[in-house]
This record gives structure tokens, sequence and C-alpha cells, in this order.
């Protein structure tokens, strides 16, 4: 015959011990979300809402003064593929964030390799490599403005004086070489950013894979494909990912530069919305403009992003 279930009293040592137990796990499944709400909170206020608003007054009439008016529907969207230099502005933009974040992106892998081996002199490199990346990107851009410069720059001069060349070139002679001079400082400044974030990576890895590689005698090579690069894939991600935003949205180097002449020639999305909306006063296209780019880059940071997981999920 079963024995009767024994109660216990609400004031025995037991009891009190279960309620307290109890009690921490209920607490501690709400209380991250306590601790992650100030971050929702200004991810809120600062980043949904304001997106909110951009989307709602891309279908909304704006005038030239910044007054909004009704709902208009696509007509802002349009108006802005319609404007004259839009491609151009498109193909630009393709091309500045291709180019910037795949060779910087090489290249960046290059010197991670190059500052995780020990040489002398080491620390000295890596805190001279960060300065392009901590400097301001306007003080990058105006610097090497002035390096470039026909009349007066320091690269005709340094070229001049090693007997390099003979006379001054100019090397803003054609809105390409300008664009691709742009270009060019954006991976400058670029590189320490996916340099950093390699060898980060570079330095989780266990010397123990590399010496039992070499005891199997796989190279450098093979080690590098086999070891180094599938390790170091999750720092990659994030600095491609991060770049692709970074790069798309980057303003002071084209504005600093060149400013989209001639005739929006060597402008991309970014500094073309703003000429358009401060410059051209046409606020209802711009604003179009900047949900065409917000619909971009989450598009090409997923569909990165997926084809990265779907890589690490297969066998």
């Amino acid at each position: 015959m079963p024995s009767p279930p024994v109660l216990l009293d609400p004031a025995s040592p037991n009891r009190r011990e279960g309620t307290a137990l109890t009690s921490n796990l209920d607490r501690r499944k709400w209380e991250p979300y306590l601790w992650l709400l100030p971050s929702i909170v200004l991810i809120a206020v600062f980043v949904i809402y304001p997106i909110l608003i951009v989307f709602r007054l891309s279908f909304s009439e704006i005038s030239k003064s910044g007054v909004v008016g009704g709902f208009v529907g696509m007509r802002n969207y349009i108006d802005a593929v319609r404007l004259p230099a839009f491609k151009t502005v498109m193909r630009n933009t393709f091309w500045w964030v291709v180019s910037v974040v795949g060779i910087s992106t090489l290249l960046g892998v290059v010197f991670a390799l190059m500052l995780d081996r020990k040489f002398h002199g080491r620390k000295l490199v890596r805190a001279i490599l960060v300065f392009p990346w901590a400097t301001s990107l306007v003080i990058q851009a105006s610097v090497w403005n002035y390096i470039i410069k026909f009349e007066y720059g320091n690269l005709n001069n340094v070229l001049l004086n090693l007997g390099i060349i003979r006379q001054a070139v100019n090397w803003r002679s054609s809105y390409q070489i300008e664009f691709i001079w742009e270009c060019g400082v954006g991976i400058f400044v670029t590189i320490p950013f996916v340099t950093f974030c390699v060898l980060s990576g570079l330095q989780s890895i266990d010397a123990s894979l590399y010496e039992a590689a070499r005891v199997d005698g796989a190279g450098f090579w093979s080690s590098l494909f086999r070891i180094t690069l599938p390790l170091v894939r999750p720092s990659l991600t994030v600095s491609t990912v991060l770049n692709i935003i970074y790069v798309f949205n980057s303003f002071p180097i084209v504005y600093t530069m060149t400013k989209g002449a001639p005739a929006n020639q060597t402008d991309t999305m970014i500094t073309y919305l703003y000429m358009l909306s401060f410059y051209e006063r046409q606020k209802g296209p711009a604003t179009a403009l900047s949900v065409i780019g917000f619909l971009i880059l989450c598009l090409c940071a997923g569909l990165y992003m997926a084809s990265v997981m779907r890589k690490e999920e297969a066998p």
C-alpha cells in the first residue's frame, strides 16, 4: 500500500530553499532583458524611429523649403530613377564599394599575416598602421588632395627631385583618374581596420595546429588555405560586412576631394543625395535615394552573411 504524500511545512527550511531557487530562476529569465533595455531604447529612438520617418517622407511630397505635404505614392522614387545622373552615380557607387572593400580586404589579410609574425619593431609598425584609420577622413582626404596637386603637390616635387619625371604631371587630368584617386584613398584608410580584425582572429588560433600541419608535411600555402583562412573567417565576415556599410555610406572622402565634379561624374550615392537635397533642393527624390541605398545595404549584407553561414554549415 503506497505511503501518503509528505506535505512540507511552509516554514520548513526545505520549502524556503525551494521558493528561493524558483525566484532565482525567474529572475535569471528576465534579468538579461532588463540590462538590455537601455540599449534597446536607444536603438529604437535613434535608429529605428528615424528610419521609419525617412520611409514615410519618401512617400510624401516635400517642398524645397522642407515642408512635408500629403501622400504621393511612388512619385519620389520614379523621379529619383529618372534623374540624369542616376545611372552614373549607381555605377560609381558599385565600383567604389567593390574596389575599396575588395582590395582593402586582400591587403588587410596580407598585412595581418605579416604582423602576426615576430620581428623587431612589430609594435611600432602596428602603431603606425593604425594612424590612417584613427585620423579623421576629412583630414586624410585633404592631405591626399594636397599631395596630388599639379602646381605644388608633394608627389610631383618628390618625383622631380628623384629624377623620375622631368616635368610636373597632372594627376587629375580626367574624372576617371580622379575617381581612381578617391578609391585609392578609401583603400588606404580602410586597410588598418581589416588588418586588425583579421589579426585578432589570427592570434586566437592555437599554434599546435600549425605544428601538427608541419609534421604532416604541409607547407605555407596548404596551412594558409586549410587552417588560417577557415579559422579567421568569422573575423573576416565581421570586417567585410562592416566595411560594406561604412564604405557605402562614406561621405567625407568623395566630398572633400571632388564634391562629385565634374557634373556628378565622381559622385557616389551618399554625396549625390546630399547635393540633391541641400544644393538642388529636390528633397523628395533625395529621400527616396536614401531609402534605396538602405535597402541595397540590407540586401548585400544579408546575402553575404547567408552565403558565409551556408559555407560554415556545409560538411
